[in-house]
């Protein structure tokens, strides 16, 4: 335990937030204790110290609460009771308490946009009549045409085809067709209803009591829609959460403002700076930054990053882009490289053709990079995203170097987008494979019967947590040290001057006392004078592409 003592010093200052590093749990696929071969809060406690030993300052779960798992979770039947999968609410406690033993703060996922067609609400709004105030807490619209057979409007799901599915009285006759922005066993709420507003209010308050540091809000730019659900006419090809589509109206509607204020009234009744972290896909980042004014969110994903190409003049401009905007509305910027939802950066930064957002890569997919070329590239942007000011995001995994599991079987793919599209899209199942911990156990250490809900590859072995652990020059270990030191030097908390003078295709810059050189795609190039403190490559006073250091001037 003294071990994971010295290597964590949590960060205890007021609006904690500002600079936490903070570490997204994905549960199906952290660690599973009761081995059917799916990830559960009892395998989260069982290895909090290790999150506790790299250094993070917070974690973040994705939904484990009750749901029939048609998404993964994001889908929920009851938002306040874990579902059996994740075991039970005393299992959330204990995880709670022993993560706040670590001086870990824990950080909740919530779904405010659509239920899961199992939610009692649902339920009962497809028993009653139109009109009712069952069917009001959802978004139910008589179709078009003859005999309303047409759906209410034209839009589209983003997981592939209608964004409406029509329900059917008892004895057959078809009845009105019901919003679902994602998959037909998501429906939408109706923020206008204040039947909703005030049950969500007390969801939040009852996991506030419980003592979770705060939420992930997921799609925090939907929820409020354009009156009269009008078609939406566009060229462009929708993404996985609509952030392409420059006014929809179903998206980053001005309304939506009043319920993160409304939120932000209930997280400020309790102490201890909870917290509300906006999945908002959303462009320019200067109208990203409107979901972190005063008095709405703490924090706001940054997308514009996490999709920006390995390119130096694009890198420096995002940066840029980012410290004004959420400066501007005094919120700090934050960072991130991967999620569940996204093709781990590693594997995303080396395609040698692009990839759209929510299409995913699998085996027949063109341009898929080479492990080394992947992994160097990874540990590159991962030392640059982390030299920078403000909050940053990890994912599961990331700190073991995985890239994107491609080589799933069709059969065994889950995500909702490779069934809705047929095939044509691979979707999310690539970054959610279950991670290895042992490399010689069952499951490499992820469950102690071998089972694993999504296949593992083979050649993950040698990243194991294990092989990794205290060896120098791993990817674990350079994570450890990158965190380390960035807290060692207040980098989350110093300004960032770009030094003019580099070549082409490097980008050059100091963040408090540290310089850093990232060598994105130039010429190797001689480093100046000064103490290298970090490298994600070997370097030997030449900085090769693909490849960033630290210096102490």
């Amino acid at each position: 335990m003294s071990n994971v003592a010295s290597a964590h010093q949590p960060t205890t200052a007021a609006e904690w937030w500002r600079t936490a590093v903070i570490y997204q749990i994905y549960p199906r696929s952290f660690a599973d204790a009761s081995g059917d071969g799916i990830g559960d809060l009892a395998g989260i406690t069982s290895r909090l110290d290790s999150l506790a030993a790299l250094g993070v300052d917070a974690i973040w779960l994705s939904p484990f609460y009750v749901s029939p798992q048609h998404d993964a979770g994001y889908d929920v039947a009851d938002f306040t009771d874990v579902d059996p999968i994740f075991g039970s609410l005393a299992d959330f406690d204990a995880m709670s308490e022993r993560a706040h033993a670590l001086g870990l703060r824990v950080i909740v996922d919530i779904v405010p946009n659509h239920t899961s067609s199992e939610h009692a609400w649902f339920k009962l709004a497809v028993a009653s009549a139109p009109g009712s105030a069952e069917r009001a807490r959802y978004i139910f619209r008589d179709g078009k045409g003859a005999d309303g057979a047409e759906p209410p409007n034209n839009w589209q799901s983003v997981f592939g085809g209608p964004a409406w599915t029509r329900v059917h009285r008892e004895d057959g006759v078809p009845d009105q067709w019901y919003l679902h922005l994602f998959d037909s066993s998501q429906p939408d709420l109706d923020w206008t209803n204040e039947e909703v507003r005030a049950e969500f209010d007390r969801i939040l308050r009852f996991w506030l009591d419980r003592g979770v540091d705060g939420f992930r809000v997921d799609v925090a730019h939907g929820l409020a829609k354009a009156a009269n659900l009008p078609d939406f006419e566009t060229d462009e090809e929708i993404d996985s959460m609509g952030g392409a589509q420059t006014g929809h109206p179903a998206w980053a509607q001005d309304d939506v403002h009043a319920i993160w204020r409304r939120w932000r009234a209930v997280v400020n009744e309790y102490d201890g700076d909870r917290i509300l972290t906006a999945e908002a896909w959303v462009e320019p980042l200067s109208r990203m930054a409107e979901w972190v004014r005063p008095d709405e969110m703490h924090q706001a994903f940054n997308f514009p990053y996490l999709m920006s190409k390995w390119d130096a003049g694009a890198l420096r401009s995002v940066i840029d882009e980012s410290l004004e905007a959420f400066a501007g509305v005094g919120a700090p910027a934050t960072w991130v490289l991967s999620n569940h939802d996204v093709v781990r950066h590693p594997s995303r930064l080396a395609l040698t053709t692009p990839s759209p957002q929510g299409h995913g890569i699998g085996p027949e997919t063109p341009g898929l990079p080479d492990f080394d070329t992947a992994s160097t590239r990874g540990r590159a942007a991962t030392q640059l995203m982390l030299a920078l000011p403000g909050s940053a995001y990890l994912y599961q995994g990331e700190e073991l170097g995985l890239p994107e599991a491609t080589d799933i079987p069709g059969d065994a793919r889950q995500d909702p987008t490779w069934h809705r599209t047929e095939g044509e899209r691979y979707g999310r199942d690539g970054c959610r494979v279950p991670i290895p911990w042992t490399s010689d156990a069952p499951a490499f250490g992820f469950s102690p019967t071998g089972l694993s809900w999504l296949p593992q590859p083979d050649d993950w072995a040698p990243l194991a947590r294990d092989l990794q652990e205290g060896v120098p020059g791993s990817t674990l270990t350079f994570y450890v040290d990158a965190l380390r030191l960035r807290r060692a030097h207040s980098l989350a908390t110093s300004d960032v001057t770009w030094i003019e003078d580099v070549p082409e295709g490097v980008l050059g810059l100091t963040v408090g006392a540290v310089t850093v050189y990232a060598n994105i795609s130039g010429e190797p190039f001689d480093l100046p004078e000064g103490e290298l403190i970090l490298s994600s490559s070997p370097t030997t006073g030449t900085l090769p592409a693909d490849t960033t250091v630290w210096m102490l001037r």
